[in-house]
């Protein structure tokens, strides 16, 4: 399993030669995850035709390649009927040109989903050869039990948000038990460690940004302290700080992956050494400290 993964959220709007760049960089550091969804791009599926048309991942490549996609988001709300599954994933491999995507996950939850009616659809999906795996996206501990239950194939990863920037999967645990402070409040249901205990492969998106959406790399408006001690341990490793904060996540022991979504192949190079970098425990410490999280 790689560490990264290449988040393709962004792309609609490349030329042929700039999508294959992203690629073809992706896949010279060790990065052969390749993450989509439905509703990526100004119209559905355009990201995934976007890159279908491009990428050029055919024979060998597409042998090394995993694909990933996401279904459940339609405009208003969430939707995880057998026949907007099964006509999401048609579509999402016509935009792609591929005969199978390698994971699908559930983009974020439905309410109204029986999980039986949706275990059977998935699993259709899976006997059928149109998909290979299964997972979820930001799903609580308790979502991704009931979906397992009922689901007679494996849920592989979980996809949430998570970074320096917006840690409450981590941080809350830090402050458990701790009275009068909002991040001691468990707000998922323990689902880091839940996705341990299970095998499920924590999937963190948007790992470079805060709660509001800013990107907190080189914000020294909102993240000084933080930008400093990426600075400092940056230099200290001979990386970026980019791979500093990469680092901070895939040193927990969880066996996480980082999405990285930038359409930047200097971003993507810049990260890579992250997936490697083991930050000891006062550098990792600091880090958290300096992104505004309490070490009680």
């Amino acid at each position: 399993m790689t560490r990264l993964v290449l988040g393709c959220m962004r792309i609609e709007g490349l030329d042929d030669g700039a999508v294959r760049a992203l690629v073809d960089t992706a896949l010279d550091v060790g990065i052969t995850t390749f993450d989509h969804a439905d509703i990526y791009g100004s119209t559905r599926h355009a990201c995934e035709r976007r890159f279908g048309e491009a990428a050029g991942l055919t024979g060998a490549r597409r042998e090394q390649a995993v694909i990933q996609t996401k279904v459940g988001i339609r405009e208003g709300y969430y939707d995880f009927s057998r026949e907007h599954v099964r006509r999401s994933v048609d579509e999402s491999l016509e935009a792609l040109r591929v005969d199978h995507v390698d994971v699908l996950l559930l983009h974020r939850p439905d309410a109204l989903a029986d999980p039986d009616d949706v275990a059977e659809t998935l699993d259709g999906l899976v006997r059928e050869g149109k998909v290979r795996a299964i997972g979820v996206s930001n799903h609580t501990a308790s979502q991704i039990e009931l979906l397992a239950r009922s689901l007679p194939h494996p849920v592989v990863a979980n996809q949430m948000q998570l970074g320096l920037g917006h840690a409450p999967m981590i941080a809350a645990g830090l402050a458990a038990n701790v009275a009068g402070l909002d991040q001691s409040v468990d707000r998922d249901g323990g689902v880091l460690d839940a996705c341990r205990l299970r095998g499920v492969t924590v999937q963190a998106w948007s790992p470079f940004a805060d709660a509001q959406g800013r990107i907190v790399l080189g914000d020294r408006e909102h993240h000084a302290d933080l930008n400093d001690a990426l600075d400092e341990i940056a230099a200290a490793h001979d990386v970026t700080p980019t791979a500093v904060a990469t680092a901070w996540i895939t040193t927990h022991p969880a066996g996480m992956q980082v999405v990285v979504g930038s359409t930047r192949p200097e971003r993507i190079r810049e990260a890579a050494p992250g997936a490697d970098l083991r930050l000891s425990r006062p550098e990792w410490y600091r880090l958290t400290a300096a992104a505004g999280y309490a070490i009680p």
